[in-house]
């Protein structure tokens, strides 16, 4: 049996076994019908994507072999990267966390002070820890999207090169907008021990939940950072999504206050199952795995939508350097 076999058999009893665990898992306190229509959700993505995984093997699994082999020059041009941004300036990389830190002072004040609405609903924990849990992923997911997408554009004269491994170029990206996010993540794990929320077992989950945004967003921004360098007006687009995107997913406010069918539409972001998995680590002292089909559903998107972004950048990267 040749390797490619062997994984395609493999990822098959995988995807069944998930499935038949989909299947067979029962929540007592969930209503049947919703249930069982996450079930059929569930199993329907699950199984679209390993036909999606077999359609496209090879140019799937080529991505993060390269990515692998390359690792040690990914991370020396992702340190380099996050350097050279604020390169001459007098404060340096400084200037990476101070627009973060103002938003949350001015979120702060606008709706505690400014329009002092309960936007926690029913919790007891202070606005401003509700506030930075939550927009704690966001700042990493929006500054990882963003400059992800760019990355070709950015680094055009390594594109152009025959011999470079332009498949590295997005990670690169992401990885670079990753050491911020560990600074502010520090900031907030600071803010919460001084307002009375020492460390707990459940900030074990914190890296799981960076983690599976690192993987969101990479798969993204292979996507967009492919079809930019043919449209640009994508990048355009995605920063009207971000802008937008801070409000529809609930971080200012909270998902309680809306009719349950409107708080299913919004658990369809992906994005707001990390949101709300940093608030059950720092806040609710809840398990990942207590939220089994929100788990599911995430990494069943993140997985198609790193095929999908592996499918597109391999079919459109030799015309990458033509119309650069």
């Amino acid at each position: 049996m040749t390797k490619k076999n062997k994984v395609i058999t493999i990822s098959l009893i995988i995807v069944l076994a998930w499935n038949a665990y989909i299947i067979f898992h029962h929540n007592i306190f969930a209503d049947p019908e919703q249930e069982l229509l996450k079930k059929i959700i569930s199993c329907c993505i699950l199984d679209a994507a390993y036909i999606g995984f077999v359609l496209g093997y090879d140019r799937i699994i080529s991505l993060p072999v390269e990515l692998w082999q390359n690792r040690e020059l990914i991370w020396k041009l992702a340190k380099n990267d996050f350097k050279s941004r604020y390169a001459g300036s007098y404060l340096g990389i400084f200037w990476a966390f101070v627009p973060q830190i103002v938003t949350v002072l001015v979120y702060c004040f606008v709706f505690s002070v400014g329009m002092r609405t309960d936007a926690t609903g029913a919790t007891t924990y202070p606005f401003v820890l509700f506030l930075v849990a939550g927009i704690c992923p966001w700042f990493f997911f929006s500054e990882a999207w963003g400059s992800g997408t760019s990355a070709f554009l950015s680094y055009e004269y390594l594109v152009k090169k025959v011999v470079f491994k332009i498949s590295i170029l997005p990670i690169i990206k992401v990885i670079s907008a990753l050491f911020i996010h560990f600074f502010f993540l520090l900031l907030v794990a600071i803010l919460m021990i001084i307002c009375g929320y020492p460390p707990t077992i459940y900030w074990l989950q914190i890296p799981y939940f960076t983690f599976a945004t690192f993987m969101l967003v990479l798969g993204m921004s292979y996507v967009t950072s492919s079809l930019v360098v043919f449209f640009r007006d994508i990048g355009q687009l995605i920063n009207i999504l971000l802008q937008v995107g801070i409000w529809i997913t609930p971080i200012m406010w909270h998902l309680d206050s809306l009719s349950r069918p409107m708080q299913i539409v919004f658990k369809l972001n992906p994005i707001y199952y990390v949101v709300d998995g940093f608030r059950m680590s720092f806040l609710d002292k809840m398990w990942f795995y207590e939220h089994f089909y929100s788990t599911a559903y995430f990494w069943i998107c993140t997985v198609v939508m790193f095929i999908f972004g592996a499918v597109i950048f391999k079919k459109l990267k030799v015309h990458f350097a033509d119309v650069l």
